[in-house]
C-alpha cells in the first residue's frame, strides 16, 4: 500500500494577475509537485480541513484588516488556526523572508507571531545567511528566477548610459539617495539618465522623485504600478538597474534583473556577494557604505560592454518545488517525534 501524500496548505490564496510573481510561480511548482497535495489559503477551509503542514509566507499580512474590529479577527481566527493544528498535530513550515519579525506591527499581532516562531517546525531560507534558531531544521531552497516569467515579453534596445530603478517605492530602498547620486554623477557625464518606475508607498514620496524629475535632465519617472512589460521595458532598456536600498537581504528586483540580463549595482553584504559569485563574473556590482556619483560611474563605465546571460541554474522553479517537498517531509517528520515525546512524557 502506498504511503498517503501530505497535505500542505499555503498561507497565500490563488493567485491573482497582480500578485506578486514570487507566489505566483511557487504556486504553479508546488501544483506540478507530485509528492504532497497542494491546497491554497481560505479562513474556512484552513478551521475545517485537516492538513499535515500549514506553510506561512509573511503571517503578518495574514492578520491585517482596514479597521480595527477586522484586524481583531484576525488575530482571533489565527489563535483558534494555531489551537486547531496543534491539537490535530499538523506541522507548521515558515519560509523566513526577513532576518527578524516585523517591528511596524501592534503589540498583539507581535505577540502572535512569536507565537508561531515557537511553534514553527521546520524554516525555509532563500539564502545561506538568513539565521534560524534551528539550523538543523532549516532548509535552503534559493528563489527562483524570472525567465519563464518574462519570456513573453520583448526587449527594449539597450540605451547606453541609462540606469534603472523599478519596483514599489518605499524610503528604505534609497530612492533618495539614488537622485542625489545621480544628479552629482550627471555633472560629470551628461549622457547619464535615469528610468525609475513603481508606485510610491506615500505621496511624499512621490512629491520627492517628481520634484527630481522637473529639476535634473533625463530623468524619466512612472509613478504607479508597473504591469510586468512596463518593468521589462525600464529594465531591458537600461545599460545598469540600481538597487541602492538601505537593507537588502533578499531582493526580487535584483533577480528580475538579471533575469532579464541586465547588471546589477547592490549594497555589499554577504547575500549580495554570494549571488555574484554563483551566477558568474560582470553581473553583480558592489558597492561599500553609502552609494557615491563615483561609484555610480565606475559602474556604469564596467558595463558598458556586457553581453550575455549569468548563469541562474540553481534557481530552476522544478527544484524548488522538489526541495520543498523535502522539507515537508523532515517537517512531518519533526511534528510527529515531538508529539509522541509529549504524549510519553
Amino acid at each position: 500500500m502506498s504511503e498517503r501524500r501530505p497535505r500542505v496548505m499555503q498561507s497565500f490564496k490563488p493567485p491573482r494577475p497582480t500578485t506578486n510573481p514570487y507566489i505566483t510561480m511557487l504556486d504553479r511548482a508546488l501544483a506540478a509537485e507530485s509528492r504532497f497535495e497542494h491546497l491554497n489559503f481560505s479562513w474556512r477551509e484552513a478551521l475545517l480541513t485537516r492538513v499535515d503542514v500549514l506553510h506561512l509566507h509573511w503571517p503578518e499580512v495574514m492578520l491585517e484588516g482596514s479597521t480595527a474590529w477586522k484586524r481583531w479577527g484576525k488575530r482571533v481566527l489565527m489563535r483558534v488556526l494555531l489551537a486547531k493544528h496543534r491539537l490535530t498535530g499538523g506541522a507548521i513550515v515558515r519560509t523566513v523572508h526577513n532576518v527578524e519579525l516585523p517591528q511596524d506591527v501592534d503589540s498583539a499581532t507581535r505577540r502572535i507571531l512569536v507565537a508561531i516562531e515557537e511553534r514553527t517546525d521546520h524554516r525555509v531560507v532563500l539564502n545561506d545567511s538568513t539565521p534560524t534558531a534551528d539550523p538543523s531544521a532549516t532548509t535552503l531552497i534559493p528563489h527562483g528566477h524570472y525567465r519563464d516569467w518574462f519570456a513573453s515579453y520583448e526587449h527594449a534596445d539597450r540605451v547606453a548610459g541609462q540606469i534603472g530603478y523599478f519596483g514599489l517605492i518605499r524610503r528604505y530602498k534609497g530612492i533618495e539617495t539614488l537622485l542625489a547620486v545621480y544628479e552629482r554623477a550627471r555633472d560629470q557625464d551628461d549622457t547619464l539618465s535615469l528610468r525609475v518606475g513603481g508606485r510610491p508607498s506615500s505621496p511624499a514620496l512621490a512629491d520627492t522623485v517628481s520634484a527630481a524629475s522637473a529639476r535634473v535632465p533625463r530623468i524619466t519617472a512612472t509613478l504607479r504600478f508597473l504591469e510586468d512589460a512596463e518593468l521589462v521595458e525600464i529594465a531591458t532598456s537600461s545599460q545598469l538597474v540600481v538597487l541602492p536600498y538601505r537593507f537588502m537581504h533578499n531582493s526580487g528586483g535584483a533577480l528580475a534583473s538579471l533575469s532579464l540580463d541586465r547588471p546589477v549595482l547592490l549594497p555589499r553584504n554577504d547575500v549580495n556577494e554570494a549571488l555574484g559569485v554563483e551566477i558568474g563574473p560582470g553581473w553583480v556590482h558592489l558597492y561599500d557604505g553609502e552609494l557615491t556619483a563615483d561609484r555610480l560611474r565606475t559602474a556604469m563605465d564596467a558595463t558598458r560592454d556586457v553581453t550575455g546571460s549569468p548563469d541562474l541554474s540553481r534557481r530552476e522553479w522544478s527544484a524548488v518545488g522538489q526541495r520543498h517537498a523535502a522539507a515537508y517531509r523532515k517537517a512531518v517528520l519533526h511534528r510527529k517525534h515531538a508529539t509522541n515525546r509529549n504524549s510519553r512524557g
